[in-house]
């Protein structure tokens, strides 16, 4: 322990050890030389041990310099600096094993999950054996929400799986919302626009088997990257769900994270193959080109700091949809990339941004009420 009148510095000047001056000049006295309580004689030896530790100063310390220029960081802010260390090295390893390594990041995705909802796991939705989706009912003891969000998940159309993605089913589920994630074929298996016509079956299923309960109930439409794209280019290129077998409903809404609504992925390097077949119409994949009124809205949320998908697809597409008249909202937050905008939907993530809150705020919009829900149920 330290005695309360005074602190022991030594320093080391000219090649000998000196006290500083107005300090304590030994163990058993003070500057002045009288007695020091006991309780620091009782400690003297741990005492020495601490004086011949070093001192780390940022300058080098003089008979008359003052020991608040030590530089001393707190034991809190190192911890602090450790915990900040250690979320960030955990971030970027769920967001390598989420986007290279499918087979890990099924067993991450679980471990940042919510729990509780209850699912439906590989329906089959067409003939293939990737036209499969999942379906993530609210926990018994939540109220659904009448609302149905349909989620298609990203990878350049070429990479992905519904399993990597409970977590965001399971997170939408928990507040409410029934939620259906579908696979869909992927480069090289086909190309464009293969992958657009088996979300729109799956669109189409989730229609006829969940939505039609009492009336119809509001689908809302939310992708992120190559998902936000294909989410886009559903609700505004309507020949996609008007080919369906049966008549479907129109999406209520759509959620785009951080799309590609107006690059040209027809000469785009990574995704120029996968779009092969309009090599010649480079518009027809682009949501941009459909946007005409009657769209329903859109709330399209993008990350600052996201250097894959330009910033400019949503405020381009934001700026054509406002144009011509179709309520659109835009959400941006400061220091979030592309992966980490979907990652913010997990349970171990959410203080990064409040994305999972600004969806749910707005697909609750679109949902009847609890009065319209009973007029309808009456017999």
């Amino acid at each position: 322990m330290i005695a309360l009148e005074s602190f022991t510095h030594r320093v080391r000047r000219r090649g000998k050890l000196q006290t500083v001056a107005g300090y304590r000049q030994g163990p058993h006295s003070k500057a002045d030389g009288s007695a020091i309580p006991s309780f620091a004689t009782a400690n003297s030896d741990r005492q020495s041990r601490q004086r011949r530790r070093p001192s780390f100063s940022t300058v080098p310390m003089t008979e008359n310099a003052s020991p608040s220029r030590r530089l001393h960081i707190p034991k809190v802010l190192r911890r602090l600096a450790w915990i900040i260390t250690a979320l960030g090295i955990g971030i970027i390893g769920i967001s390598a094993l989420l986007w290279y390594r499918p087979a890990n990041a099924v067993v991450i995705s679980t471990l940042i999950s919510d729990r509780g909802a209850r699912t439906d796991i590989g329906v089959a939705y067409g003939q293939g054996p990737r036209q499969t989706l999942d379906v993530y009912r609210p926990p018994a003891d939540i109220t659904e929400n009448d609302a149905i969000i349909l989620f298609l998940y990203g990878g350049s159309w070429t990479s992905g799986s519904k399993e990597l993605y409970g977590f965001a089913g399971q997170a939408l589920a928990a507040r409410g919302f029934t939620t259906v994630i579908p696979d869909y074929r992927l480069y090289p298996d086909v190309q464009f626009p293969s992958f657009v016509e088996d979300v729109a079956a799956a669109y189409a299923w989730t229609d006829r088997t969940l939505a039609r309960t009492c009336g119809a109930r509001p689908i809302i439409i939310a992708g992120h990257s190559a998902g936000g794209h294909m989410a886009a280019l559903l609700a505004l290129d309507r020949k996609y769900i008007a080919a369906q077998p049966a008549e479907v409903a129109p999406p209520a809404a759509v959620i785009g994270l951080a799309g590609p609504y107006t690059f040209e992925p027809t000469v785009w390097p990574s995704t120029k193959a996968a779009f092969a077949s309009v090599a010649t119409t480079p518009d027809v994949p682009r949501p941009i080109t459909y946007v005409r009124p009657g769209a329903p809205p859109f709330l399209l949320v993008h990350g600052l700091a996201d250097d894959l998908v330009n910033l400019k697809n949503t405020r381009e597409l934001a700026a054509a949809l406002t144009a011509v008249g179709t309520s659109v909202e835009v959400q941006t937050y400061e220091n979030i990339g592309h992966i980490g905008l979907v990652l913010s939907l997990s349970r171990p993530l959410r203080w990064r941004a409040p994305a999972l809150d600004r969806m749910v705020a707005f697909a609750s919009k679109f949902a009847r009420t609890p009065a319209q829900l009973a007029e309808c149920r009456k017999p």
